[in-house]
């Protein structure tokens, strides 16, 4: 009796366990039930063992094994291929076709720009008051953001980004609507940064997996230490530490042509125009000359180092983050000049001090012989000699030194490595670690070499500097 009703039971469960289900969604269609039925049969066929040999040895075992026959109902004639399913599926796979084709149509139209641009500048470029300065005069967290989605309700979906030249990230205008999640993420730190006295500790937390755009300005200058924590006292400090960085500049600037600061000077200004050469932005002689005047200013007030090769990329993730508080989208093809002289100091003066910051927790990296980066790289082959003893042995085997690779990853930070927009969203995570830039960044660089550990094995010939530049090129590395 008690083997009648078993198979009476396995009879009536239309769905085995273990089963191939139907899911339905855009990159999974749903199932033809005559193949889904066909194929059931002839798996029951090759796996067909008596029902006795697998009988549990208890009831909680029974229960684990069994769980999914349980998810649907005790129909007896249930089947796949009834009628019911097939409307089912002609439904879903009509529904989700017309919705793939909308979104393609979506591709081809451009968002339409406001009109509302300043009279000096280009239709294609909008200049926008700063979020921070708003921020500053008002306690409201409304005003401390700028919100293009606000004005469309569904936006063309964004296009495919270049993988070098391209800084916009997925907050930028022209991108698909912010999911619910992106809304109640920008909405908490709205509030926290509109708070009497931020959190810094919490600001940290909500910014390790990212800060969204609108507010990552601000988020940056609250991270680093240049901003602080009262909102009171944030305008009186902006407005301290812009003027200071402008009588460094009437004070300092000058003496770049005496003989003594002339070799620096000399070195910046062959470097300046090898920075990101592919983004437009940069070869600009403005931007250029705003560069020159933060890296002289930084070499002449940390004589210790002074300037080294390398220094120069760092600048760059600032700027454009202080950029977009007044461009609204294409930063990197954005002309400067449309700006008014009040922007450029402002953004200037923010990326000198922001990078400052930056450096004072590294500077035994441009020292002297660079002891900092020569303890750091040291630091990485301890940490993959642990985390991938295979790894580090295939470099032992074939004499591969860690310094060969590694050094640069020190020295820019990866900067050289990835796109100018995946370091923005990198430096989100090292400015909400206490010492991202210096300690954290180590795990980074080791998480590089097992993301391509494969590729790595698989290489027997490292002595050429080409393998390492063509495997990061084509990103194997």
């Amino acid at each position: 009796m008690a083997a009648e009703n078993s198979k009476q039971f396995w009879k009536r469960s239309a769905k085995l366990p273990g089963s191939i289900q139907p899911v339905y969604g855009a990159q999974h269609p749903p199932l033809d039930p005559r193949l889904t039925k066909n194929f059931i049969k002839e798996r029951s066929k090759v796996n067909a063992v008596p029902l006795k040999n697998k009988k549990a040895s208890s009831f909680h075992e029974f229960a684990r094994n069994t769980s999914d026959a349980w998810d649907i109902g005790d129909d007896e004639e249930e089947d796949f291929s009834s009628p019911s399913f097939q409307t089912l599926n002609s439904k879903v796979a009509l529904a989700t076709a017309a919705q793939v084709l909308e979104n393609h149509s979506k591709l081809r139209v451009k968002p339409e720009r406001s009109q509302s641009t300043t009279s000096d500048v280009p239709a294609s470029y909008k200049v926008i008051k700063s979020s921070s300065d708003a921020q500053l005069s008002r306690n409201s967290s409304d005003t401390c953001l700028r919100n293009p989605l606000h004005k469309q309700q569904s936006l063309p979906l964004r296009p495919i980004i270049p993988l070098v030249a391209r800084i916009s990230d997925q907050n930028a205008s022209g991108a698909p609507p912010m999911t619910v999640r992106e809304k109640t993420r920008l909405e908490k730190f709205r509030q926290l940064l509109s708070s009497h006295n931020t959190d810094l500790d919490e600001l940290r937390k909500c910014s390790w997996p990212g800060v969204p755009r609108e507010v990552r300005p601000v988020t940056w200058r609250l991270l680093s230490g240049y901003l602080p924590a009262n909102t009171e006292r944030r305008k009186l400090t902006l407005q301290r530490k812009r003027e200071e960085y402008f009588g460094f500049i009437e004070q300092y600037y000058d003496s770049r042509n005496e003989e003594h600061h002339q070799d620096t000077y000399r070195q910046i200004h062959i470097d300046i125009p090898r920075t990101n050469p592919l983004i437009p932005l940069f070869q600009q002689p403005l931007v250029q000359e705003i560069f020159e005047r933060i890296l002289f200013i930084w070499a002449i007030r940390h004589p210790a180092s002074g300037y080294v090769q390398g220094i120069n990329d760092l600048v760059t993730p600032f700027f454009v983050v202080f950029l977009s508080e007044y461009v609204e989208e294409d930063v990197e093809n954005f002309d400067v000049t449309n700006l008014s002289q009040d922007m450029l100091r402002s953004i200037e003066a923010d990326s000198f001090w922001c990078m400052s910051k930056l450096l004072d927790g590294i500077q035994d990296n441009y020292t002297f012989a660079q002891p900092g980066i020569q303890k750091k790289v040291k630091a990485l082959e301890e940490l993959v000699s642990r985390i991938d003893e295979q790894v580090h042995n295939h470099f032992r085997r074939y004499e591969v030194e860690y310094l060969q690779f590694a050094f640069r990853w020190m020295n820019n930070l990866l900067m050289r490595e990835l796109p100018l927009r995946c370091t923005i969203r990198l430096w989100d995570t090292y400015q909400s670690e206490p010492e991202g830039f210096s300690h954290f960044h180590l795990y980074v660089c080791a998480a590089f070499l097992i993301k391509w550990r494969k590729e790595i094995l698989d290489e027997e010939d490292f002595q050429e500097q080409q393998w390492w530049e063509k495997s990061l090129a084509e990103g194997r590395l």
